[in-house]
């Protein structure tokens, strides 16, 4: 049963997690599972290279696609509080300056990708015997893309109105109709990496038929065309706070155009590889502690908007207990099934030997991740931009990406992996320590009417 926007401040704070969270989690993954088999598909049936040359395009189309994402959390996050606030115009006025700065600023990301594809796609690591592959995927992928960040961008205010299956189902249909278009266009008519591209294109618009359809029949923000211009208010409010994921993705991007190096650099093209295969699993595994996390915001955020701080603490505990519950699991299952996952991907004997190890050590603090996710998803969640950009970057931005740097030159490729769980451990103990501050001295005393 869908959630209403008000009942995100009446509801018992367990059953609306779990109202919000479970469709979240099973759309991302669905979403997750897509990318898994398009890479498993392209590596048995193309070669462990087309899995290097994916793990170079793909951080390329997120990053370009994350600024509907961006928009989307920055403008929901507005939707949220102004509907907890029963201030619909806003909300609305919101929704509309969405829709148009994603539109622009997607079509002119995209005008420059195929104008420089070449220099963007060597800047990515596109090295060696990568660059072939990559380009003829990169190319028709982009087309797409435009699709995808408007998806992005209208998933968010799904949630936003408190209407998470949908969102969900959004997140369905491109998962299916990928799968299925990759085993045509690769396997039956044999077009190679231009397959798994066209493949994906299509699938992105899919996605965006289908949110199209929601915001014109099922949707609470029935805009005018009024609601279109741009109102140097709310853009600037969007911009705040939609930066903290675009700088987010944007700093995935960096760290992905230095691991791809760092990585070509200490092992050549089967490193990347390899991280290619981790980096999937990256996504998969953890679509359950994203799920509670996407779940999280809309409740937090409308309480926060609506002043019930207790409700926005209890939201906070409880969120991050079922996550920290869900990370342990997931690592478990990596530790214990780590070469029979490796060897869905790849028929590379090196590939196949290398990899597992490697996973096992990128995932070994996964089970502390939840309080980064959630104390960073919080301050984004009440309009707090500064705290939520320093707190999203802590990990790629403060501490992998340098120890990314400096450790490989010492141990290796070894350095690269153990550069992740380290990275977490600190980035765990920051947020932590101003999550609890905030939720004692702003939260608590709130409450308390202090």
């Amino acid at each position: 049963m869908a959630v209403s926007s008000t009942e995100l401040g009446t509801l018992d704070i367990k059953k609306l997690l779990i109202k919000q969270s479970v469709p979240a989690s099973i759309g991302i993954l669905f979403m997750s599972i897509n990318i898994l088999i398009d890479t498993i598909f392209v590596g048995q049936w193309i070669g462990a290279l087309a899995i290097a040359a994916v793990s170079v395009v793909l951080p390329i189309t997120f990053l370009i696609s994350s600024l509907g994402m961006a928009l989307g959390i920055g403008g929901s996050s507005i939707i949220s509080r102004a509907l907890g606030a029963n201030n619909k115009e806003k909300a609305l006025h919101t929704f509309g300056n969405q829709i148009m700065l994603t539109l622009s600023l997607a079509l002119v990301s995209v005008i420059v990708g195929l104008f420089f594809s070449d220099e963007v796609l060597l800047l990515f690591g596109a090295n060696g015997a990568i660059m072939l592959p990559a380009r003829e995927f990169f190319i028709p992928v982009l087309y797409g893309v435009p699709f995808l960040a408007l998806s992005m961008m209208g998933n968010t205010v799904i949630r936003a109105e408190g209407k998470p299956k949908f969102a969900m189902i959004a997140m369905i249909i491109p998962a299916f109709s990928n799968i299925i278009l990759d085993v045509i266009f690769i396997k039956f008519f044999n077009l190679g990496m231009f397959g798994a591209a066209l493949a994906t294109s299509i699938s992105y618009f899919m996605c965006f038929v289908f949110i199209l359809w929601f915001f014109i029949y099922k949707s609470e923000l029935r805009f005018q065309l009024k609601h279109l211009i741009l109102n140097n208010k709310i853009v600037s409010e969007i911009a705040s706070l939609g930066f903290v994921t675009f700088s987010r993705q944007g700093v995935v991007a960096i760290l992905s155009i230095i691991l791809n190096h760092t990585l070509f650099v200490h092992g050549g093209e089967d490193s990347v590889a390899i991280y290619g295969i981790i980096s999937r699993m990256l996504m998969f595994a953890l679509f359950p502690i994203l799920g509670v996390t996407q779940g999280f915001l809309p409740i937090a955020g409308y309480n926060y908007g609506a002043k019930q701080y207790s409700r926005v603490n209890k939201t906070i505990t409880t969120s991050i207990k079922w996550a920290a519950f869900l990370a342990t699991v997931i690592f478990i299952v990596i530790l214990i099934f780590s070469e029979p996952i490796v060897a869905v991907f790849t028929k590379d004997a090196k590939i196949i030997s290398e990899t597992p190890n490697a996973l096992r050590i990128v995932f070994a603090a996964s089970p502390i991740i939840a309080i980064q996710l959630i104390g960073a998803a919080y301050f984004q969640a009440a309009g707090k931009a500064i705290p939520a950009l320093l707190l999203t970057l802590t990990k790629q931005g403060f501490f992998l990406i340098p120890l990314v740097l400096v450790l490989p030159n010492y141990y290796g490729i070894f350095g690269v992996w153990i550069s992740f769980p380290i990275a977490d451990i600190l980035s765990t103990l920051v947020t932590a320590f101003f999550l609890r501050k905030e939720m004692k001295q702003k939260l608590t005393l709130a409450q308390d009417g202090i």
